[in-house]
């Protein structure tokens, strides 16, 4: 996780020092560790800047005062899906407040780390922290799920909150005890569907957990539209019961990763490009769908399927489908899932 720190006075800069060091050790990735004081020669950034850069990344400690923290990051809060982490915690280190982000983005966590490291107090006011109860969103985060309906994940939090039942199946065994509040079911009024697939619909309100494990290997002929590509790519998960939102990556030759349909693809849906070289997919072990065309021209018999398996891991989900000079394949790892 990618954290940055800021503090503003003498004091809070020793402590941001013993945080720095103590949130390494933690398995942090300490992008910036900036003291904004008044005065110095020194040129240092303004407040707003840094917190701009600062929300780039995972996670963004604030070493003073709540106040101070909340007007810096204002301009910049957007979702709680997609917002980093934000805690403040005061300049002698004796509360840690998560002040946003404290399910998803992990502040409630981070908060926790820094109270240990101060011998403070994490102050947590998540409904679910406090009475103990399981949040979805945390879990989900924890599990490398997706959430494709976010409004439910209010709704099955605020249900298990009022000791209502949720029911709960999935297409994947989940070790561990079923958490209080849930209950394996495949029908009722509220539900959550661990899957690949968004169309199912086993409860009236179903609400849709999607392990993003799905590398997506693709190939296409030169000059191919980005409008072409993405129709194809759609067209073949949507053929396949395989949400955009199970999606990890997309991976392909290396000869074909400045496609510009591909690299548009990649922009538009926030999705990381992978690419291998022909040596690695020729070595790549497995069953492929062979093309002595496609050897001829890149060096190695099949693009999509090789170039899934070897970014992704795993197994093929379903081999090549073509489509307009686009070939599509997917492969995944089996999910490790527990309560």
């Amino acid at each position: 996780m990618k954290l940055s720190i800021v503090a503003f006075t003498k004091t809070g800069a020793a402590l941001l020092n013993r945080l720095e060091d103590g949130m390494r050790a933690a398995g942090y990735e300490v992008m910036d560790a900036s003291v904004l004081r008044r005065g110095g020669t020194e040129p240092r950034p303004s407040l707003h800047d840094w917190a701009e850069q600062a929300f780039s990344g995972d996670a963004v400690l604030f070493v003073g005062a709540c106040g101070i923290a909340v007007r810096a990051i204002a301009p910049f809060v957007r979702d709680k899906f997609c917002d980093p982490a934000v805690v403040s915690v005061d300049e002698l280190g004796r509360f840690a407040v998560p002040l946003l982000s404290g399910h998803v983005g992990g502040a409630n966590k981070l908060a926790k780390e820094v109270a240990k490291l101060t011998g403070g107090v994490a102050v947590i006011s998540t409904a679910t922290d406090l009475h103990q109860k399981f949040a979805v969103d945390l879990w989900a985060a924890s599990q490398g799920l997706s959430i494709g309906e976010r409004e439910l994940a209010k709704r099955v939090s605020a249900a298990v909150l009022a000791g209502e039942k949720v029911g709960f199946e999935s297409d994947f065994p989940v070790a561990g005890r079923l958490p209080d509040g849930l209950l394996y079911a495949q029908s009722g009024l509220l539900g959550i569907h661990l899957t690949l697939d968004g169309h199912t619909r086993p409860f009236d309100n179903t609400l849709h957990l999607f392990p993003r494990l799905v590398t997506v290997g693709v190939g296409c002929r030169k000059g191919i539209s980005e409008e072409q590509f993405e129709q194809a790519v759609l067209s073949v998960l949507a053929s396949q019961q395989i949400s955009l939102f199970a999606v990890r990556q997309i991976a392909t030759i290396d000869r074909k990763a400045q496609e510009p349909c591909i690299r548009a693809f990649c922009g538009k849906y926030s999705l990381p490009l992978e690419a291998a070289s022909a040596q690695t997919l020729v070595q790549t072990e497995g069953q492929f769908t062979g093309s002595a065309f496609v050897e001829r021209t890149v060096g190695v018999d099949n693009v999509c399927e090789r170039a899934a398996v070897a970014c992704g891991g795993g197994e093929l989900l379903f081999r090549k489908v073509a489509i307009d000079g686009v070939t599509v394949a997917a492969a995944m790892p089996f999910p490790e899932l527990t309560f």
